[in-house]
């Protein structure tokens, strides 16, 4: 390899901390370009604007927690750099790489020993007045939900244009594998292994209890359209960016042409990593 990006979590002291120590062992090696606000804070001359993330790279270093590693990816499109997720604390199912095991991954990686898993995205649009007014990939989800005020809101969803059904509830989630360990198993929906190419409904504390989660084939589009008047409701991309919506708006999402390629942990496999971050086995 010989050009390396490094993105750290905003105001993460710790991540600051790693990729200079990454920068002194390897930047003799490689080429290594931080991204800028840590650059500044390090006095490091090779910065990194995010929107430029992956451009003639090999790797990505993503030090933080999986809302970094969202944010990188959507900056990707289609870029097929493999990221390696390093994750400094928080719950981190996307930045899978415990520090602990990092320096002897970082050695093997930068010679060209790593295996990838490749996650699905999704294009997730809004249509106003037949117009597309937002457009952004997805590699986790993306949520229609009420404001905190708000009464039980109606979302008329369609499958490839067929009728599926009108939720009246909280709001409503598509879903990738990837992000089915999100806000979709917070809401009732279920885990996908992440290799998987499906996507997920779930409504949002569906006012009928017969309402459950949805898992179709990774080549249909769905469409939501919001019915309630007067409410204010918000589409939110991988709980990052939100984007106000109006009555009638729809919200189309597709499988995306873009993939995103994260590096697998050596010493952990998937399950001990789901065992591990959600307690199974534990009293």
């Amino acid at each position: 390899m010989k050009k390396v990006h490094i993105v750290c979590k905003r105001k993460k002291d710790d991540a600051i901390k790693i990729a200079e120590d990454i920068i002194h062992l390897y930047s003799n090696e490689v080429d290594i370009f931080l991204d800028e606000e840590s650059a500044r804070q390090l006095n490091y001359p090779k910065t990194l604007e995010l929107e430029h993330v992956g451009e003639e790279a090999e790797l990505i270093i993503v030090l933080g927690g999986d809302g970094t590693l969202l944010a990188v990816a959507r900056q990707l499109k289609g870029k097929e750099v493999p990221i390696l997720g390093v994750n400094l604390g928080g719950l981190g199912f996307l930045t899978e790489i415990s520090v602990e095991e990092l320096p002897s991954m970082l050695k093997s990686i930068l010679s060209g020993n790593y295996k990838t898993s490749r996650r699905m995205m999704l294009d997730v649009g809004v249509i106003r007045d037949g117009n597309m007014i937002f457009n952004l990939p997805v590699l986790n989800d993306a949520v229609i939900t009420k404001d905190a005020l708000a009464r039980i809101i109606d979302i008329e969803v369609y499958v490839n244009n067929v009728y599926l059904t009108t939720y009246k509830a909280d709001g409503l989630i598509f879903s990738t594998p990837t992000g089915s360990t999100g806000y979709s198993l917070s809401a009732g929906g279920p885990i996908l292994y992440p290799s998987l190419k499906n996507v997920i409904i779930t409504p949002i504390c569906p006012h009928m209890l017969t309402n459950r989660p949805l898992i179709l084939s990774e080549d249909v589009v769905m469409k939501a359209v919001l019915k309630s008047q007067n409410e204010r409701v918000v589409l939110t991309i991988d709980g990052q960016i939100g984007f106000p919506l109006e009555y009638k708006d729809e919200v189309i999402a597709k499988k995306s042409s873009y993939s995103v390629n994260l590096i697998k942990s050596f010493s952990r496999g998937y399950f001990e990593i789901l065992r591990e971050k959600l307690k199974w086995g534990e009293r």
